[in-house]
């Protein structure tokens, strides 16, 4: 943006390189007014929370580059940060989840959104963990949390089904591999010591994600827009699972438990019922209904 260039979406941000900018250009006077109104037009395109959240980098590679003295204004001065309402639809209904289950898609991506929902663990966690990080029989495994604290995560019998198919043989490595030989340069503990295949980074895992789900996501589309819809985040299976644990009445120690937050104020968003409980809930408590019972 500080130059003037759109970022990269889709596919093109796999490699994409950022042009090359001065730093000391950012003293430049007429820069702020000009990155003004480069932030509006980013804000018409994207979500307040991704247009906050690079708001937020800027600001604090510019404060790094002042302590260095290296630039001493802030072009960012008079960027308002977006509000951005609560989003209450988060979590998945059942019948998508269901939906996700039937999709013909490789068995890497079944096993890795399997995990992710039985376990209700962060994507970027699950994609750390190396074959040798598991204890299949206890259906549990060993992940480095936030922070670098060791922790588990449980999953359940669909997760259990599939991971013998995926590890095959192997006995060592990261568990979910991309489907090319690692190229050089890769570090080591990213590559697997007996199929040279890399660990699957979260920027691809998202795009295959987000790219699958793109008709249920939008199941009033015709196919032929496919590339022009937008699919789920793989977010929403960790914000899935803990709201439905929440409508099933799974107690709040437990859901602190298996969502690993440090407070109750962290897990709000997750324990919200969904529109399909709330449903559920009126239905059951229907004057009519309970004289039919």
């Amino acid at each position: 943006m500080l130059s003037g260039e759109p970022a990269p979406t889709g596919p093109a941000r796999r490699g994409a390189k950022p042009p090359v900018f001065p730093v000391a250009a950012i003293d430049d006077p007429a820069l702020p007014e000009v990155l003004a109104e480069l932030a509006a037009a980013r804000a018409d395109e994207m979500d307040a929370d991704t247009v906050n959240r690079e708001l937020s980098i800027a600001r604090k590679a510019i404060g790094w580059w002042q302590r260095q003295s290296w630039i001493v204004g802030d072009p960012t001065i008079g960027i308002e940060r977006r509000p951005a309402p609560p989003d209450r639809t988060k979590a998945l209904a059942e019948n998508q989840i269901a939906a996700l289950w039937r999709l013909d898609v490789a068995l890497r991506e079944k096993t890795f959104w399997k995990m992710l929902y039985e376990s209700a663990a962060r994507a970027d966690e699950v994609l750390c963990l190396n074959v040798e990080d598991l204890y299949p029989q206890d259906k549990r495994g060993k992940i480095t949390a936030k922070g670098g604290a060791t922790e588990w995560i449980h999953w359940q019998s669909g997760t259990a089904q599939l991971l013998p198919r995926l590890i095959a043989r192997r006995t060592r490595g990261p568990l979910f591999l991309t489907d090319r030989k690692a190229p050089a340069g890769t570090p080591t503990l990213d590559v697997c010591p007996e199929t040279g295949r890399a660990r699957l980074s979260y920027r691809r895992a998202e795009e295959i994600f987000e790219e699958n789900t793109r008709l249920l996501a939008n199941p009033l589309a015709s196919p032929d827009d496919i590339e022009d819809l937008d699919g789920w985040t793989l977010h929403r299976l960790r914000h899935s699972a803990l709201t439905h644990d929440a409508e099933d009445g799974t107690s709040t120690p437990m859901l602190l438990a298996r969502s690993r937050h440090a407070s109750v104020r962290s897990l709000e968003r997750y324990a919200r019922p969904g529109v399909d409980a709330v449903a559920r809930h009126v239905a059951e408590r229907d004057p009519a209904a309970r004289r039919k019972r």
